[in-house]
């Protein structure tokens, strides 16, 4: 069973790197232990077209910054990870297959917060979070503070497949991981030029702004860019899945986590009602409980997605001075896309050569 998982996860790690549909048809070659047969559904509650939403990060990015190369650089990755994920849902495959494709792609790229160029400590040292959860069975796994899995949003998969466990932290989880067969790396690996300044121009701003330095506005947070990745996917049998990874916050201290590897607060999903992935100030996230408030809304309160969405993010969190955004998918084929940050990247795709990516408001890239 053990070979066999880390093939699974090798198989997906190849898919995010090659995103051809050779790879894409390898992912279901295999029996697993995921039933891949269709629920039994009424007609009315059949599911929606095959879907897959993703983000790269809320908060604020200066348009004269995203000119020219750098906007096409960010524009094509989130395509290249949004086509990768729709293809291995256009050959059979799962939700939870779907996200880690596409989040890999993401982990791989140093434009984002996730895998390679994610942030760095108080200490310059990287130390990354993920989570997934399955909406058929509320499965899920999550991993928190590591610095040598090379893909964090695997090793969440692992540990929700090969554990008893949801969440593992630190050396513990990387010790489980390695146990795993997924492929480790030495922190450093993570580590890229742009978060060393970014680091460094953090540790100015603190020394040069004591008596603010643990009470930041609404306003510092709507002109940061939190750049964790995520994904959320509804396949052909009807799941949903949706999965999140992260770097956490530049200048972070004594072992912060935020909301991306708690499940409910930053990565949720069910399929009675959505799949939500969230990216901004993870603390108000963690208290606001906003994955799962969204879902809890549609549940108990019969709202539809974008409503509740909408007033998870636009008036609860803002009330708080909660920054960010999220991504939520149900199993009709609706998506919401919230933010109440300056800009989020994200994207969806529901039909084949077709995705659509943006990054402000009202606004789709060229």
């Amino acid at each position: 069973m053990k070979r066999y998982f880390t093939f699974l996860l090798s198989v997906l790690f190849i898919i995010s790197c090659n995103n051809t549909t050779e790879s894409a048809k390898e992912v279901t070659s295999d029996t697993t232990s995921i039933s891949l047969q269709p629920l039994e559904i009424e007609k009315d509650t059949l599911p929606g077209p095959i879907t897959i939403i993703i983000h790269g990060g809320a908060g604020f990015v200066d348009p004269n910054y995203l000119k020219d190369d750098i906007r096409k650089n960010y524009n094509e990755k989130l395509r290249e990870a949004l086509n990768t994920g729709y293809s291995v849902l256009m050959n059979d495959g799962t939700s939870e297959e779907a996200v880690i494709a596409a989040i890999q792609i993401l982990e791989q790229s140093p434009l984002f917060n996730a895998g390679i160029g994610a942030v760095l400590n108080a200490e310059g040292k990287p130390e990354l979070d993920a989570s997934i959860m399955r909406g058929r069975d509320l499965n899920a796994g999550a991993v928190a503070g590591v610095s040598r899995i090379k893909s964090p949003i695997a090793a969440a998969y692992a540990v929700m497949e090969m554990s008893e466990h949801v969440m593992m932290a630190g050396a513990g989880a990387e010790t489980f991981i390695q146990n795993q067969g997924l492929e480790m790396v030495d922190p450093g690996y993570f580590i890229t030029e742009r978060r060393k300044k970014s680091l460094e121009n953090a540790r100015k701003k603190e020394m040069g702004d004591m008596k603010d330095k643990l009470s930041l506005t609404y306003s510092d947070f709507l002109n940061r860019k939190f750049g964790t990745v995520g994904a959320v996917a509804l396949d052909k049998y009807g799941n949903i899945s949706a999965g999140t990874s992260t770097g956490g916050m530049t200048n972070k201290k004594y072992g912060r986590i935020g909301d991306s590897p708690i499940i409910g607060a930053g990565t949720y999903a069910d399929n009675s009602t959505c799949g939500v992935s969230a990216t901004g100030h993870g603390e108000y996230f963690i208290r606001n409980v906003v994955a799962y408030d969204i879902a809890a809304r549609m549940k108990y309160l019969g709202q539809p997605l974008a409503d509740a969405a909408e007033e998870v993010v636009m008036e609860n969190l803002v009330e708080m001075n909660g920054s960010g955004g999220i991504i939520a998918l149900d199993r009709k084929g609706n998506i919401a896309m919230p933010f109440n940050s300056k800009s989020m990247f994200r994207g969806y795709i529901n039909k084949k050569d077709e995705p659509h990516v943006y990054i402000y408001k009202n606004e789709e890239t060229e």
